[in-house]
């Protein structure tokens, strides 16, 4: 360890240097006691439920598999699974059938949120409340209320909720554009669901590039799954940030984390209040980054601007004279100094509006007006991609259709291989896997892909507990199937 390496060095020191060091006010580490105190009671913990037969996810929301006594309490203890219920029987004493199942709430999801309002407006990010029936917010007195999502917005995974509270503790904004490199900032969520855990570290890094929307603050904050929602503090208290994401091969905390700029999430937030979701500009082109060498060849002072690699027929730049080699320099007047600047400036801009565009063609800039068009929203997309037909995939003894992960969703994912499942019947539905969820892990094996996967399910035996390391959202879990569905 490095204390240990101190204390055994030995060589010989300098009388001028031999009397113990003080610290000054200055090189003293910050107190976080009474910046905690001030914020901590506007930081809320939000957990998610979704509606499901009863007995579909096992009895008391164990898998089957699960029945073991000591698993059972495993699971009570680090992860709040609630004691095993036996399935109601009929007034005359019979076990009901599916038929007669009712309906119950179960436990989906927990992450963090903040308040932001004396009326009960709160903060969080969208994928921690995508796909929930209902959505729980408790304060650190232990108040809960049902929240209603007001809206979420996937491109900044950002989501506003409201309680029914008046006199609430709120959080003050800060400026985001303001945050330097360096300086200290705490964490408040609910890692794991541990409610009201407080982590501290500095900005390492500012305007991260890792989407066309989003330029979020890097930090070495010790943020991890169920944090996801909550504030980024800096120093004065104010909020620069909402924890989002994490840097990560295994699941776990490894010295990076990422914000979403708490200014961007008010631009959002303020339109999800007043439409319920979020518009946004865009003029239909394709882009690429500027080289030095095209740059050089171009005649360009320097490798800044967007690369126009493509323009959408009878979109908003063909109509307004963007060709395919044109170099966007300039939007509105402001130099676009990286590719990924445009996108935020044109979705920044209001549908309709009239923008000049500088473009760099033969050598010389020329100004054109583009009117700007509209993004389609995040749930049309997600229609449309719906309605595409998916070819047919062969479920294999499990009960499980799989299929390969792109490398856009590994990049996003921060993951090096798996099996997305498209479709779980049998033994698989019965553990509780549905689509959408990710196999990492199949026994002791890695899975790299979905024919590798499916290639050891084949070698399985037939009466043998099978264990899956399964992803869903941000957090991973074992899942137990017996492969003949006993």
């Amino acid at each position: 360890m490095i204390l240990g390496a101190v204390g055994a060095f030995s060589a010989p020191v300098s009388p001028v240097f031999a009397q113990p060091a003080v610290a000054t006010p200055s090189a003293a580490l910050p107190d976080f006691t009474d910046l905690v105190d001030k914020v901590g009671p506007a930081v809320v913990n939000i957990r998610t439920t979704e509606r499901s037969k009863m007995g579909a996810q096992g009895s008391g929301g164990f898998p089957p598999g699960m029945d073991d006594p000591e698993m059972q309490e495993f699971f009570r203890r680090f992860f709040g699974v609630p004691v095993p219920r036996q399935q109601p029987e009929t007034p005359r004493g019979r076990r009901q059938t599916p038929q007669q199942q009712q309906e119950e709430e179960v436990p989906r999801g927990v992450g963090s949120g903040f308040i932001i309002s004396p009326d009960g407006y709160v903060l969080t990010n969208a994928h921690v409340v995508e796909g929930a029936d209902e959505v729980y917010v408790t304060l650190t007195d232990k108040r809960e209320y049902k929240a209603k999502i007001i809206g979420s917005d996937k491109r900044t995974d950002v989501a506003l909720v409201k309680i029914e509270g008046s006199n609430l503790p709120r959080l003050n904004f800060g400026d985001s554009n303001k945050v330097r490199v360096g300086e200290w900032v705490i964490a408040i969520g609910s890692p794991f669901g541990l409610d009201n855990t407080v982590t501290a570290g500095i900005i390492s890094a500012k305007a991260r590039d890792t989407g066309d929307y989003l330029p979020l603050i890097q930090t070495d904050v010790a943020v991890n799954p169920g944090n996801s929602g909550g504030p980024l503090i800096n120093m004065r208290g104010e909020v620069i940030g909402i924890n989002s994401q994490i840097y990560s091969r295994s699941g776990g905390y490894m010295g990076i984390s990422f914000a979403v700029p708490i200014d961007e999430a008010i631009r959002v937030s303020e339109q999800l209040k007043t439409t319920g979701r979020v518009t946004r500009g865009r003029i239909g082109v394709q882009i690429g980054e500027v080289t030095k060498d095209v740059a050089d060849s171009l005649g360009l002072p320097k490798a800044n601007g967007a690369l126009v690699q493509r323009v959408e027929q009878g979109g908003p730049a063909e109509k307004g004279g963007i060709e395919p080699g044109d170099i966007i320099v300039k939007f509105n007047g402001m130099p676009i100094e990286k590719s990924s600047d445009l996108p935020r400036m044109v979705g920044n801009t209001k549908p309709g509006a009239r923008s000049t565009v500088t473009v760099w063609r033969k050598g010389a800039a020329r100004d054109l007006a583009i009117n700007i068009g509209e993004m389609e929203p995040d749930n049309k997309v997600a229609k449309e991609e719906a309605r595409k037909p998916k070819p047919e995939q062969a479920v294999n003894t499990l009960g499980l259709a799989v299929t390969d992960l792109s490398e856009t969703q590994k990049r996003e994912l921060k993951i090096d291989g798996g099996a997305v499942i498209e479709n779980a019947e049998g033994a698989a539905a019965r553990a509780g896997l549905r689509p959408g969820d990710i196999v990492l892990r199949i026994n002791n094996t890695d899975v790299k892909d979905g024919k590798q996967f499916n290639a050891l399910v084949s070698k399985l035996e037939p009466k043998k507990t099978v264990l899956l390391l399964v992803r869903r959202g941000e957090a991973s879990q074992f899942v137990t199937i017996k492969p003949n569905g006993q």
